[in-house]
């Protein structure tokens, strides 16, 4: 008999360490998508801005992915144990101060802070699930957690509307982040009590400050244009702020080339391998997409349509449902059917959006009901539980076996920053073509349908481009293999 067939025993400590590794990744998941339902709220409550709602998303998932890979060197060098405390700390009080905004910039800088606190802890993860299975265990520990991942993206948005419709819009859009903050403190105290000290890799590189801080500056600078740009009528200085983003990422490039043998944040020659940088393309722009048709059906239902956050909600539900239903299953068929599982999955997910966008194209607001979006949202739902889990390991399997934690920091940053430019784009496009005639009131629920079939349709646009690229990936990979997605 093999070792590969020998399944070790697993002690009882590290089942229980996963159990607290989850509740903080799904804290860090579930604010990717429960405050999408409490934006119109916190417009009203806060006066916010249009380009004030896109912040709140795009924020946080670019200060979570810049995090990411510093993140995780540290937790090399000094531990993970308590790079996951110290950022769940952080998260948790991120989250107090969220819901203690008295202004939209005191907010979008407490999501920005819980943004970059959720990349803190969210290596940690899965470095130490890393090393505290073995590898014949490891594959159900992180199917676990992609189902986790599936879970607490999907149930954001009714576990949203269920806070306001309870406790009123004042009240339940903050409180949409204080659930946070039990959820925290049981898990900080688990955290010091059951989670192993000394799991980390001792590496003795530096910190590739440089390429940080030119990462960093290069996607605020294409960030802040494409967000604020619409909002402020497209002025001369947002053009020039998006040409200074594109070269501030080519110096980047540049800068990762030139320390190439030193540790950079990036190490260049992974993208020597074509499939791998396709797979990098792939993780941006599915999640572009995905995370984005949220931000529209949350605006549509209840700034267009006059509907209360539960019910926008409830129009999510049979995306959620189908989520689950699809990451339950996405580690066995894709044990079983390789790539093709991908393949099905990007499919449903275009088939579903476009199918959306179809609805919005010639449902007049007036007939609009959320029976309308029942069977794509589901048929989306379930494409996106199946490609969710495991694409992140096809992905790295692209690349040599030594290379694959750099390829699966890089691969979690990707899906952050494409979170962060869908939110933009959808943002810009949404409120961009939205055209009220005469400012009468009673146009405003067909101009916020029109607009937001627009918006849908950039999102389709993205499925359909996902699912041509993962033809790139290769067909089967070691079901032993890397983690899955920090989304």
């Amino acid at each position: 008999m093999t070792d590969d067939q020998v399944r070790p025993t697993v002690p009882r400590s590290a089942w229980n360490a996963l159990v607290v590794l989850m509740a903080g990744m799904f804290m860090a998941l579930l604010d990717t998508t429960i405050v999408n339902v409490a934006l119109p709220t916190i417009q009203v409550s806060l006066e916010a801005s249009e380009a004030t709602l896109s912040w709140i998303i795009s924020g946080y998932a670019l200060a979570f992915g810049i995090a990411l890979i510093p993140a995780g060197r540290i937790g090399d060098r000094v531990g993970h144990k308590w790079v996951f405390f110290t950022g769940l700390l952080l998260f948790t009080v991120a989250s107090v101060f969220c819901g203690l905004a008295s202004n939209s910039a005191h907010l979008v800088v407490a999501r920005v802070a819980q943004g970059l606190a959720g990349g803190i802890f969210v290596p940690a993860v899965t470095a130490m699930i890393q090393l505290l299975f073995p590898p014949q265990v490891r594959g159900k520990a992180f199917a676990i957690l992609g189902s986790v991942i599936g879970v607490s993206t999907a149930l954001g948005p009714i576990l949203g509307g269920l806070i306001i419709e309870a406790f009123g819009d004042e009240s339940g859009w903050r409180l949409v982040f204080w659930v946070n903050i039990p959820i925290g403190i049981v898990a900080l105290i688990a955290a010091a009590r059951i989670l192993p000290s000394g799991a980390e890799a001792r590496s003795q590189h530096g910190y590739d400050v440089v390429g940080l801080l030119l990462l960093t500056a290069g996607l605020i600078a294409l960030l802040v244009p494409l967000i604020e740009g619409q909002d402020q009528g497209w002025p001369t200085w947002t053009f020039i702020t998006l040409a200074a983003g594109i070269l501030l990422l080519v110096a980047f490039g540049w800068w990762e080339k030139r320390i190439e043998d030193d540790n950079p944040m990036v190490p260049p020659h992974l993208f020597s391998h074509p499939a791998f940088t396709g797979g990098t393309i792939l993780a941006l722009v599915y999640f572009a997409a995905f995370t984005s048709i949220f931000f529209t059906i949350a605006l549509l239902w209840q700034a267009g349509l006059g509907h209360t956050a539960l019910e926008s909600g409830i129009v999510a539900v049979p995306f959620a449902l189908g989520s689950i239903l699809g990451a339950s299953q996405s580690n066995r068929l894709s044990l079983r059917l390789g790539r093709t599982v991908l393949i099905v999955g990007t499919g449903m997910v275009a088939v579903g959006l476009t199918w959306v966008w179809l609805v919005l194209r010639v449902q007049p607001a007036a007939d609009l009901t959320h029976w309308d979006f029942l069977v794509p949202l589901l048929i989306a739902g379930i494409g996106s539980g199946l490609f969710i889990a495991p694409n992140a390991q096809f992905i790295v399997a692209t690349v040599d076996r030594s290379e694959a934690g750099a390829a699966s920091g890089v691969i979690s940053v990707m899906q952050r920053v494409g979170a962060a430019i869908g939110i933009a784009v959808i943002g810009s496009v949404l409120f961009g073509t939205l055209h009220v005639a005469g400012k009468d009131p009673a146009q405003i629920p067909q101009a916020f349908v029109d607009s937001a079939a627009h918006a849908m349709a950039v999102s389709a646009v993205l499925s359909v481009v996902s699912f041509a690229l993962v033809f790139v990936l290769p067909k089967k990979v070691d079901p032993r293999g890397g983690p899955p997605p920090t989304e």
